[in-house]
């Protein structure tokens, strides 16, 4: 339908014949003269619709309003001078339209494109509108950047992306499980991933060496600001390696990412503090070392396990997967406050965008540690029988895409770089989710919903 996207023509068009498709940024009505501000993706470009030598695209034209979609057809002019308008790459040069068809008219907006005081759920109501800013259209070609750049540098450090399932067991992560009740098998249920983490490892035990995935995962949580009930999150593991070789890969990457799309030189190696320095120097395990701009820190060495006074019960501190510092542990059943693990999160000016550990490989340690945690064997006889069979040592870390692009484009919530985000109820208002759903439904699902 088109020639040229609206960012594209320049003075080398001039003379051509193109056509172009787009929505009405801004129409100006000087009597004879109509001006229209043509918007897509790419870009704006000015027509001109002349009265006197094309009057029915002239009378057209005056009808249009904004948003509307058109399409046009004519000749790229030279503006004329003291109309050049520098701040936009089109801007040298506009149509003399000789030629309309109106797409699709738009209805009466809610709020005017790119108004930024409009209440959030008004915005996520209309995210379609929303979206059609282009300071959000950067936002999702710069995510679109950052998760190419992931891509090609690990490909070129010789990682594999393996996709792992959605519909899994529910196995305790630290939140609570989003459950799908299954048809096929009634009164069981699937588990919504809260991350891949027992698939990778057992990727690790099938001899792939080197995995990774930009993976959502969900998590039935409460919502903040720099979280929500389902995120992206860049899942790396690695056969063979020690925790030093984890961290330094991390580095490299987020070094080409910070200086290829931000130009940021970032001081590597980052800074290395234990968590228990952490939490005596700064009362948190996820600290501020400085004031420092993009403020990196590796908190390392976690505890194995937290005592709940509440529930009189030992907790992973992480996940019961870490793995333990071998001369540690001698103290697993007799003082498990005393374990350490080979474990380090990646903070952020404050918040942690990444956590990761070197894993458990031996089916007995890992015994241990559930006998420890009072976790029945039998939820996870997969993992131990894969462990069984020649598992290597393995690590890795997962990074979340979405609290890192938040923090590199500066925004103050994760919703502003997710598409289509939930709000801090955990509701989307665009669709309406979560909502009822028919009996029907309900009923060969074999779920009954209690008054």
């Amino acid at each position: 339908m088109r020639t040229h996207t609206c960012g594209q023509l320049t003075k080398r068009n001039v003379g051509e014949k193109v056509c172009l498709c787009g929505w009405v940024a801004h129409r100006r009505d000087h009597g004879g003269l109509i001006f229209i501000d043509l918007r897509d993706k790419h870009g704006r470009t000015q027509l001109v619709f002349n009265s006197s030598s094309n009057p029915s695209v002239h009378q057209q034209a005056s009808t249009l309003k904004a948003e509307d979609v058109i399409w046009v057809k004519g000749e790229v002019k030279e503006r004329p001078k003291g109309t050049v308008n520098p701040k936009i790459c089109t801007g040298e040069v506009e149509i003399r339209v000789t030629e309309l068809q109106v797409l699709n008219r738009c209805r009466s907006l809610p709020f005017e494109i790119g108004d930024r005081q409009v209440e959030e759920d008004l915005r996520f109501v209309h995210r379609y509108l929303d979206l059609r800013d282009s300071r959000m259209q950067e936002v999702f070609s710069f995510r679109h950047q950052v998760c190419l750049r992931i891509r090609n540098f690990l490909d070129k450090e010789g990682f594999v992306e393996i996709e792992t399932p959605f519909l899994t067991k529910s196995t305790p992560e630290g939140a609570r499980d989003f459950l799908v009740p299954s048809r096929l098998s009634p009164g069981k249920f699937y588990a919504l991933p809260q991350s891949p983490q027992l698939f990778k490892q057992i990727l690790m035990v099938a001899g792939v060496d080197k995995y990774f995935q930009i993976v959502r995962c969900f998590r039935d949580e409460d919502l903040r600001a720099d979280r929500q009930l389902e995120h992206t999150q860049i899942d790396l593991e690695v056969s063979f390696v020690e925790k030093e070789q984890i961290m330094e890969l991390v580095e490299r990457m987020l070094t080409d990412l910070f200086f290829s799309l931000l130009g940021i030189q970032l001081n590597t190696p980052f800074p290395v503090i234990s968590y228990s320095e952490a939490i005596k120097r700064f009362g948190t395990d996820k600290p501020r070392i400085s004031k420092a701009k993009f403020d990196f820190v590796w908190v390392v060495d976690f505890p194995l396990l937290e005592f709940n006074k509440d529930k009189s019960i030992w907790e992973a501190k992480h996940h019961p997967f870490t793995a333990p510092y071998e001369g540690d542990l001698e103290f697993l059943e007799s003082d498990p406050s005393l374990v350490k693990t080979k474990s380090y999160d990646l903070v952020l000016n404050g918040l942690e965008i990444g956590g990761g550990s070197i894993r458990i490989h031996q089916a007995e340690v890992q015994r241990r540690v559930f006998r420890i945690l009072k976790i029945k064997e039998e939820r996870f006889d997969f993992l131990l029988r894969a462990l069984s069979y020649g598992a290597p040592p393995h690590g890795g870390i997962a990074i979340g895409l979405d609290r890192l692009l938040m923090l590199m484009l500066e925004k103050k919530s994760i919703r502003e770089v997710i598409a289509f985000p939930k709000t801090q109820k955990g509701i989307c208002p665009l669709t309406g989710a979560p909502d009822e759903v028919e009996s029907e439904q309900l009923k060969e699902l074999g779920v009954r919903i209690a008054e």
